[in-house]
């Protein structure tokens, strides 16, 4: 047992801490998004690419918040160091939970200014070697620290509920329950930024069908920070959101990149 727990912090830690982060997301998995009234709620972590990634372990030294909401105040979450799955074996109350996992910062160092411009285009930060130039700050050797906030919506039993704003830096948020509400319009989001919402904001939406080929688009905020997510039954989704911000002065990095990640499932009707 100790042996695997070793091996499991071990490898979280080469996964975490080598693997660039230009293109990787962070999410919450929940083996099942719908769960009957009484059942645990089982949910992984995962970091990976186009909604496909390892799982990580529980790693209370790598957590800032771990929590669930239910319609009111956090209930905090603590696991066993090494769990996996990270989230395990809690019984909610009927409902919509939304669940929550902040990282604690973490840095990268780009080796090429070509590293860096890739993640810049990837996520549509417009002109930022400009800025970067203008900084004096080197092409090559520069550090970026990331932190990332995952959110996740189970329902449990009727599924009943509404997500909310939790506090994050940075957030994705449903405004209707794609559980219970009709999506045949689609799913209404708002994007928040320090509790405000984000205009003109890069949404990445990931869909996973129910044979596990996954599409994936990429659409802008309005004015009120929000977007209508299209979205089909029986599929399950990964949205993606990221702000990037100089480091405050007198830091060892340079950028600092905030995630924001939800994900969610629509019932098969």
């Amino acid at each position: 047992m100790q042996y695997r727990l070793f091996c499991s912090i071990l490898c979280a830690g080469l996964t975490l801490g080598a693997v660039p982060v230009l293109s990787h997301e962070f999410w919450i998995e929940p083996e099942k998004y719908q769960v009957e009234s009484g059942e645990a709620v089982v949910a992984r972590l995962r970091n990976g690419q186009e909604f496909n990634g390892a799982e990580q372990p529980y790693l209370d030294h790598r957590i800032a918040r771990f929590e669930v909401f239910q319609g009111g105040p956090a209930m905090l979450y603590l696991g066993r160091m090494g769990d996996m799955p990270a989230f395990a074996g809690s019984t909610l109350q009927n409902g919509l939970a939304v669940l929550i996992h902040q990282t604690r910062p973490q840095t990268i160092t780009y080796d090429s200014w070509e590293e860096f411009q890739a993640f810049v285009d990837h996520k549509a930060f417009g002109d930022i070697r400009t800025q970067h130039q203008a900084r004096s700050l080197p092409d090559a050797g520069f550090v970026e620290q990331y932190t990332r906030y995952a959110k996740a919506l189970v329902a449990i039993g009727d599924g009943k509920g509404a997500d909310q704003a939790t506090g994050l830096e940075t957030e994705i948020v449903a405004l209707a329950n794609p559980y219970t509400d009709s999506m045949a319009d689609g799913l209404r989001v708002r994007v928040l930024y320090q509790g405000a919402p984000r205009a003109e904001a890069q949404v990445e939406i990931f869909a996973k069908a129910p044979d596990g080929t996954v599409a994936i688009t990429t659409q802008l905020t309005d004015a009120k920070g929000e977007t209508i997510v299209r979205v089909a039954p029986g599929h399950s989704y990964l949205l993606d959101s990221v702000v990037l911000r100089p480091a405050p002065a007198g830091e060892d990095f340079v950028w600092e990149s905030l995630w924001a990640a939800l994900t969610f499932a629509v019932p098969a009707r």
